[in-house]
C-alpha cells in the first residue's frame, strides 16, 4: 500500500478544510460573535497538522483501487473530526459525540440534526452547518482532484472512491479537466438559486445557507420550521433545484456543450422524473383529502417528494401527520433516491433501473432457457461486472441497514422511530417518522446509537466499500507487513553500518 500518498493526501485535506474554515470566521468578524474565534483556531491547527503531513511529497504518485478507498474513507473521517471542534469548543453543542453526530450530517449531506432549537445558533456556526452539505454534496476529493498530480489511473480510483452511482467515466479525456467541469457547473448553479432567491425577498445570510442546503441536497435548515416560513415563490424555488441538483451532471455537461440530444435522452433521468411525477400525484390525491387550499396541497406534494427523493431533507409542513399510503411512499422514495452523478443520497436510480432489467431478464430465461438476452441501459449493454457489483452492493447495504437497525434497537424506541432513522442515515436523507420526523430530532438517542447512525451516514455517502475495507482483515495485514518490512531494513542498515565502522 502506498502509505505516502496517503499521508499527502491527508495533508491537503486538512489544508483545504483551513481556508473553509474562514468562512464562518468571517460570517463571526461580520456579526461580532465571540463564537467565531473557535474556527480561527481550528483552522491554524489544520494548516500545521497539514502542512506537517504534506510537507514531503512521495516518491511515487501511483496508487490503486485500495489506496483510493482508504484515502477517500479517512479524508472524510478526518474533515469531520476537526470540523467538529469549533461546535464544541464554542459550547455551542456541548457532548463532542453531538458535535461529531452534527458534522459527519453536514459534510455527508445528511440533515439529521441533534439540536432542537437551530435559531438559538450564532450566525458563524449556522454558516459552517449549511457550507458542510455544500463541501460534500460534490466532494472534496474531486475539488482535490484539480491539485495533486496523481498518475497511472490514480485519479480514477480516488474518484470511484467518492462518487455515487455504479460506475464512474470521465466526460473529458483528462480527469482534472473532468473535475473543474463538474465544479463549474456546480457552483454555476448555486449562483443562480441564490440569485433566485434574492430576487424572491430572502435575506442574503438565509439565501447562502439555504442554497448551500439545496446545492449538496444536504437540508440544514436555519429555521425551526426549515423551509415552511418562507413564501410559495422561495419554496417553489427550493423545489426546482433539489431536482436540478439531484441530477446526473453528465446532462449539464452535454447542455454545456450544447449536445441537446444526449442531454435530454439519459434514460436514468426519464425514469427519476417519471417517479417524481407519480409519487407526486398520488400524494396529492391523498393530500386532497384533507386539505383546504388546493394549491398549498400541491406545493407540498412537489416540495416533499422532491426533498426526499433527492435526499436534500428539506420540509415546508409535518409530513409525519400525512396518510400512511403517503408516508409509505416517501419511505420508498428514500430507499430509491437521486441520480447517479449526481449530489443525492439513495440507492440510485440507475441501480434500481438495472435491477428491474436484471429480473426481467431471469423471468425471461425461466420461460425460454435457451435464450441470449443482454441488459441494455442508457442505449448500450450492461457488462456483467456492472450488474454484479450492483447486486453486491444491494446485498451489502442491507446487510448493513439489517445490523444497524437491530444495534439501536437495543435502546428500545419503537419500530418506526427506529428503521426510520437508519433509512434516513443510510440514505443521506435527515428527517423520517415518528421520533425522527420532521418536527423531531435524533438529540434524545445515546451515544452508541449516534455512532452507529454516524457510521451509516457515512458507509452510505461513500457508497459502503470505501468504509468497509477497514474491517477487512488483509488491510491490516499489509499495513503492519510492510511496517515490520521497513523496520527488519532499517535494522539491517544499521547493523551493516556497525560492522563497517
Amino acid at each position: 500500500m502506498n502509505n505516502s500518498v496517503i499521508r499527502y493526501i491527508l495533508g491537503y485535506i486538512l489544508r483545504i478544510e483551513a481556508i473553509l474554515l474562514l468562512l464562518p470566521t468571517f460570517v463571526a468578524v461580520l456579526y461580532q460573535e465571540q463564537s467565531g474565534f473557535w474556527y480561527l483556531f481550528v483552522a491554524i491547527i489544520c494548516i500545521v497538522l497539514g502542512t506537517i503531513l504534506s510537507w514531503r511529497k512521495p516518491q511515487d504518485f501511483i496508487f490503486y483501487l485500495k489506496e483510493g478507498s482508504v484515502a477517500t474513507a479517512l479524508s472524510w473521517i478526518l474533515l469531520s473530526i476537526f470540523g467538529a471542534l469549533p461546535f464544541y469548543l464554542s459550547g455551542a453543542i456541548p457532548s463532542y459525540t453531538d458535535a461529531l453526530f452534527e458534522t459527519i450530517s453536514g459534510f455527508t449531506t445528511t440533515g439529521a440534526s441533534i439540536l432542537s432549537d437551530v435559531e438559538a445558533l450564532d450566525h458563524c456556526h449556522l454558516i459552517w452547518r449549511s457550507f458542510t452539505h455544500w463541501i460534500g454534496g460534490m466532494g472534496v476529493l474531486v475539488f482535490l482532484l484539480m491539485i495533486i498530480p496523481l498518475s497511472g489511473g490514480s485519479h480514477m480510483n480516488l474518484m470511484r472512491a467518492e462518487s455515487p452511482g455504479p460506475s464512474v467515466s470521465k466526460l473529458k479525456p483528462k480527469l482534472k479537466t473532468t473535475a473543474r467541469i463538474l465544479y463549474l457547473i456546480y457552483l454555476s448553479m448555486t449562483i443562480l438559486e441564490a440569485l433566485l432567491l434574492l430576487v424572491g425577498g430572502m435575506p442574503l445570510f438565509d439565501t447562502l445557507c439555504t442554497t448551500f442546503g439545496t446545492a449538496g441536497t444536504g437540508g440544514f435548515g436555519i429555521k425551526n420550521d426549515s423551509i415552511g416560513s418562507y413564501s410559495p415563490y422561495l419554496q417553489w424555488i427550493v423545489t426546482i433545484f433539489m431536482i436540478l441538483f439531484s441530477i446526473n451532471f453528465n446532462a449539464y455537461y452535454y447542455i454545456l456543450y450544447r449536445n441537446w440530444r444526449k442531454a435530454f435522452h439519459i434514460e436514468e433521468i426519464r425514469y427519476y422524473i417519471l417517479i417524481i411525477s407519480c409519487a407526486i400525484i398520488i400524494i396529492f390525491i391523498n393530500l386532497l383529502q384533507t386539505a383546504t387550499n388546493i394549491s398549498d396541497a400541491f406545493r407540498h406534494a412537489c416540495f416533499q417528494v422532491a426533498s426526499i427523493i433527492s435526499s436534500t431533507g428539506f420540509s415546508t409542513v409535518d409530513f409525519n401527520t400525512w396518510s400512511e399510503t403517503s408516508r409509505t411512499i416517501l419511505v420508498m422514495l428514500m430507499f430509491i433516491g437521486a441520480c447517479a452523478g449526481s449530489t443525492g443520497g439513495g440507492i440510485k436510480v440507475s441501480r434500481i433501473v438495472i435491477l428491474v432489467k436484471s429480473l426481467g431478464k431471469e423471468l425471461a430465461s425461466y420461460i425460454h432457457p435457451k435464450l441470449v438476452r443482454k441488459i441494455n441501459f442508457e442505449g448500450k449493454p450492461v457488462e456483467h461486472d456492472v450488474v454484479r457489483a450492483t447486486n453486491v452492493y444491494l446485498v451489502t447495504f442491507f446487510l448493513i441497514f439489517s445490523a444497524s437497525v437491530f444495534l439501536i434497537s437495543l435502546e428500545d424506541q419503537d419500530l418506526i422511530t427506529n428503521f426510520t432513522a437508519v433509512t434516513t442515515t443510510i440514505n443521506n436523507i435527515g428527517p423520517g417518522l415518528d421520533g425522527v420526523g420532521p418536527t423531531q430530532n435524533f438529540g434524545f438517542f445515546k451515544p452508541l446509537t449516534k455512532y452507529v447512525l454516524m457510521f451509516d451516514m457515512l458507509a452510505g455517502r461513500l457508497e459502503l466499500f470505501p468504509l468497509l475495507i477497514f474491517f477487512h482483515p488483509t488491510l491490516w495485514r499489509e499495513l503492519f507487513t510492510k511496517r515490520n518490512k521497513i523496520k527488519k531494513e532499517k535494522g539491517q542498515k544499521r547493523s551493516s553500518v556497525s560492522k563497517r565502522s
